[in-house]
């Protein structure tokens, strides 16, 4: 406390005051150094701009990932039929036997659906993809036999989970053998889970990056108003009361760095959703690119804020305590 306020009667004023009128006065005074805090950034516009769009664009790289990664797994959902089970029937089974098998099936828990291929839609199919449609004529019988095709649940779509299904199935007596592309479904998800971790780590790098920045500003405008902070802690201002715009500086950072980050990433994505589109159709899947929802976009804001008055908090508990008048 001041010299200028010594000898006053604590609490004297306080007690007049009652708790309706000190919770509006609270606000009121949060709600005045908030609309001061945003003046301060609109009498200087180009640093707070210049700031800003750091932080936006910090932010618009972990945002993409993001983006990327959800729809990585999208694509994947879709190439499920890499962990399609064939399971190639015993030349004995009549195909009455074999719709029995399907019926069997389609009541396991591990498996989505059952789909049985005759020999005769075998060969068909087979001369249409290999091109040998002539020299398949001479053959004297049907070399193909009959096979189901079984595409487990999304939770057994895993290699582990995906192996220890086709052992199962491979007990079945009507079955004479079963494959599955284990390797290909090991590297796909072996992707994932490195592009994962990957968009994990530069989030973390980039928001600590972030947290630097904002900092540092904070730090740069405390001592610009170094002589007003001493001038306030004079008169008696709590550390309190004078570092409370400062973090109203980095919550308005953070705002407006989420919103620039999310315009950011839904022009990316609009830039490249049609390249994305037809590069997809060349392997005949139909994808559609999803960008930032209005969830996505909650969490963005929310987590721009925090980074926002995290790095507001580490440096004005510093920079301002230091500040004391001799």
């Amino acid at each position: 406390m001041s010299i200028l306020f010594k000898g006053r009667k604590q609490g004297a004023s306080i007690d007049k005051v009652g708790p309706f009128q000190r919770l509006v006065m609270f606000f009121t005074d949060h709600l005045r150094q908030a609309v001061n805090s945003l003046g301060e950034l609109y009498r200087t516009p180009f640093a707070s701009l210049m700031t800003v769009g750091v932080l936006g664009f910090s932010l618009t790289l972990p945002g993409t990932l993001y983006i990327l990664v959800k729809n990585t797994e999208q694509i994947s959902e879709q190439w499920q039929q890499a962990s399609e089970i064939s399971l190639f029937l015993n030349d004995s089974v009549s195909e009455a036997n074999a719709q029995q098998l399907v019926t069997r099936l389609s009541v396991w828990d591990e498996i989505a659906s059952v789909t049985y291929i005759s020999p005769e839609e075998a060969l068909e199919e087979f001369k249409a993809l290999s091109g040998l449609g002539d020299a398949i004529e001479y053959l004297n019988e049907n070399p193909l036999p009959a096979v189901v095709l079984v595409v487990p649940t999304s939770k057994h779509a895993t290699p582990t989970a995906a192996a220890i299904l086709l052992d199962k199935l491979r007990q079945e007596r009507e079955v004479e053998m079963g494959k599955l592309d284990i390797e290909w479904l090991e590297r796909l998800y072996a992707l994932l889970d490195i592009a994962k971790e990957l968009v994990f780590l530069l989030a973390v790098l980039l928001f600590f990056a972030v947290v630097l920045i904002i900092g540092n500003t904070i730090r740069l405008n405390i001592l610009n108003r170094r002589d007003e902070i001493l001038v306030m802690k004079l008169v008696g201002a709590t550390d309190a009361f004078i570092q409370r715009p400062f973090l109203y500086t980095g919550f308005w950072f953070g705002l407006l760095g989420g919103v620039i980050a999310w315009v950011t990433v839904s022009a990316i994505l609009w830039w490249i959703g049609w390249s994305l589109e037809d590069f997809m159709a060349l392997y005949q899947v139909k994808f559609d690119i999803t960008g930032l929802d209005a969830k996505a976009l909650g969490i963005m804001l929310l987590l721009s804020i925090g980074l926002g008055l995290l790095g507001s908090m580490l440096s004005v508990k510093r920079h301002v305590k230091e500040i004391e008048p001799e």
